[in-house]
């Protein structure tokens, strides 16, 4: 029997970032719905579409960050999976999680996606 496409949410406020992340995971099988700012991925995740995973960056516009926005989107939706990633060091003290470096090779981030979701 053939397995779903896991539906991805990607956040990132920087538009070339988002573009070639979305395209290295549309090109590795996932579906991915790609928003700019926490505001987009709230509406997104307040909806029915299925969402198996955030990937989102740690720090956005406005003050609010990757880390808001995942504890957010695990209220909402029990069990969501996230990936975090940042082209800043994140502090040992706010990063109790693995953050992904920016720039990340695709198949290093498709890798983390794939284990990510086996979890």
């Amino acid at each position: 029997m053939p397995q779903a496409t896991p539906n991805i949410l990607l956040v990132d406020d920087e538009d070339g970032s988002r573009h070639a992340t979305t395209k290295a995971l549309e090109k590795a099988g996932f579906a991915v719905t790609a928003e700019r700012d926490y505001e987009g991925a709230s509406r997104l995740l307040q909806s029915d579409k299925p969402i198996d995973l955030l990937l989102t960056d740690v720090v956005m516009p406005d003050r609010l960050h990757g880390f808001a926005l995942a504890r957010m989107a695990r209220q909402r939706r029990r069990g969501m999976k996230v990936v975090y990633i940042s082209g800043y060091d994140v502090p040992a003290t706010e990063a109790v999680v693995k953050v992904l470096r920016k720039p990340i090779s695709e198949e290093a981030l498709v890798d983390e996606i794939r284990h990510a979701l086996a979890r």
